[in-house]
């Protein structure tokens, strides 16, 4: 089964736009070597959530900001910045209309995926960027106290 970490590495760029805005670390490359990836992925990734309103960026500024507070940014405006209008679950096409439970299975998992996908869309509109950056903070001064100072704006 293939699946996206697209959405996941998303979060990941705007959470750090967030943590470090106003710093020198926020170019592609330093971006990439947070999320582990490569910094021509970042700023594909970067481009989609700036086509969305969700970042600002400027041609030749390694310095992406939000375009809103991130109270006001969801889960589900970053996933359908990355995805689109892509269902999380999706049906096989291919099954056998010869076969009882191949003839009608498509059916009956077209309308419990949509059910599924209402509830996670539902659920995904009410975590913002504020809550998890909170989250992000307060673990981190678990982990390394010292990054207190550089996150109680977080908390």
């Amino acid at each position: 089964m293939k699946y996206s970490i697209q959405f996941s590495d998303a979060i990941h760029i705007i959470a750090y736009i967030e943590i470090y805005k106003g710093t020198d670390v926020l170019s592609s490359e330093m971006i990439a070597r947070s999320v582990e990836t490569n910094p021509a992925n970042v700023r594909k990734i970067m481009s989609q959530l700036k086509k969305s309103g969700l970042i600002i960026t400027q041609v030749g500024k390694p310095n992406p900001t939000l375009a809103k507070r991130p109270e006001e940014i969801t889960l589900l405006d970053i996933y359908k910045s990355i995805e689109g209008n892509t269902n999380l679950i999706q049906v096989d096409p291919k099954t056998n209309p010869d076969c009882i439970v191949g003839a009608n299975i498509q059916d009956v998992l077209n309308e419990k995926y949509d059910e599924l996908q209402k509830k996670v869309e539902e659920e995904m509109n009410g975590i913002t960027l504020d809550t998890l950056v909170h989250k992000i903070a307060e673990l981190e001064i678990e982990k390394r106290p010292e990054n207190e100072t550089v996150l109680k704006k977080f908390l």
